[in-house]
């Protein structure tokens, strides 16, 4: 096979075959594919797409492309993936509480990207916490706490590494089959036994309506089921924010007041649900209500203390953790501009003031600020007055604050009526 006929077969609309679509996933990890090829299959995919087919053959030969891990453990091996939104910090609670109702979360995760923070960014604001870690030693923290939360290694799935990378300078980063083979080659690498994902859609996140999430949860969902993965998804709305901070050290600031009993709503409501469905893979009962308890007991901020000590964080870091976490020495409230109801928030606009906070990175190279961003950002149907906070932002310095603050009076829209969208949207199957 050569790479010249694989791109010719995508340039006829024909999907290449199981056998040559794993010989091109080879080439990208080994090198013996050039970066114009893998941009022009890259582009091939995004223009004609790939069957069903193919598109699980990808999945599969890009997760073999690298190190697939294997469990020896007494328990299921799950995991949770989300598309991305802003304020969406259900990883750093939903783990714990997975781990405490008895079962393994291997969670590789990953670094913000555009305007949706990374997981690994958040955990990160924590003093002292690596990310990184031998394919040993965090088959070692898994084993002992029950979870960890870690990067992906350089020998899991190398050639989606290259392509994403290709993908991210060719315009051929919104193809339905390369977006699924990207997600789930990594995942799948964790050698997991359930899996459930989190697409969302709305003003905060890739997916702006509900049809092109639908679009990505089945593709996700048969490809994941087709490479032997039980998986199913939630569309879930992402409107506004699911919390109520954006900025890596302050979504841990409301991680933990949910851990700690001290915060509901709707970050807690997702996390329960997403925990629900994701336990019924293992054919445990009454899934929702575990993840429930699991928190409201305290024994999920417990495990979540362990997995942070583990990872080289403070070993006392829920019991005191507003000591451990930065601020930024700027704060300043937001006033509304006049008075009325919370109706529209552009949630990509809320994520780009943090990204220009220094809470993003503008470029590969950029290092975070963590104790940057928005916090007590006001929520849809809200009703505010002249003058009451929209939000809170915290800065390095005063001529960016005030730039955050234009920006959220542009994102915020006040009206004389809101609709309060539904959480849950669509469970997928």
């Amino acid at each position: 096979m050569d790479a010249r006929s694989i791109i010719a077969t995508l340039r006829r609309q024909e999907t290449p075959s199981v056998e040559a679509l794993t010989w091109f996933a080879q080439g990208l990890a080994d090198g013996s594919v050039s970066d114009a090829q893998a941009g022009a299959f890259a582009m091939g995919v995004c223009l004609n797409g790939l069957s069903e087919e193919g598109r699980t053959a990808l999945t599969c030969a890009m997760r073999d492309s690298g190190d697939v891990m294997q469990w020896t453990l007494d328990a299921p091996v799950l995991d949770k993936h989300s598309t991305g939104g802003v304020g969406d910090c259900v990883s750093l609670i939903l783990a714990p509480a997975l781990a405490v109702c008895g079962v393994y979360v291997p969670m590789i995760s990953g670094r913000g990207l555009g305007h949706t923070g990374g997981t690994l960014d958040k955990l990160e604001a924590i003093p002292g916490l690596r990310t990184t870690f031998s394919e040993d030693h965090f088959r070692d923290i898994v084993g002992r706490v029950g979870c960890a939360i870690v990067s992906a290694s350089a020998d899991i799935a190398p050639a989606d590494k290259r392509l994403y990378a290709i993908r991210d300078v060719t315009a051929t980063v919104e193809s339905l089959d390369l977006i699924t083979a990207s997600i789930l080659s990594k995942k799948l690498a964790a050698g997991l036994e359930g899996l459930v994902l989190d697409v969302k859609c709305g003003s905060g996140a890739f997916m702006k309506s509900q049809a092109e999430a639908r679009a990505l949860a089945r593709a996700l969902v048969e490809t994941a089921n087709a490479a032997g993965c039980p998986t199913t998804a939630l569309i879930t709305d992402m409107s506004q924010p699911l919390a109520p901070s954006l900025g890596n050290a302050l979504e841990v600031i409301d991680v933990m007041r949910v851990l700690t009993g001290a915060s509901e709503g709707r970050l807690l409501d997702l996390t329960v649900e997403l925990g629900g469905a994701l336990l019924a893979q293992a054919d445990i009962s009454d899934g929702s209500q575990k993840i429930a308890d699991a928190i409201s007991s305290g024994a999920a901020a417990e495990t979540f203390g362990e997995m942070i000590y583990a990872m080289g964080g403070p070993v006392r870091f829920v019991e005191d953790w507003v000591r451990f976490l930065p601020e930024a020495p700027v704060i300043r409230e937001v006033p509304a501009p006049a008075s009325g109801v919370v109706a529209q928030i552009d949630g990509e606009a809320l994520g780009l003031a943090v990204v220009a906070l220094g809470g993003g990175r503008q470029v590969e190279t950029d290092v975070i600020d963590p104790g940057v961003g928005l916090s007590d950002v006001v929520s849809l149907g809200q009703k505010v007055t002249k003058g009451q906070p929209l939000a809170r932002v915290h800065a390095a310095r005063e001529g960016q604050a005030d730039r955050a603050a234009k920006a959220i009076q542009s994102a915020i829209i006040l009206g004389d009526t809101a609709h309060d969208p539904t959480l849950i949207l669509e469970h997928i199957v």
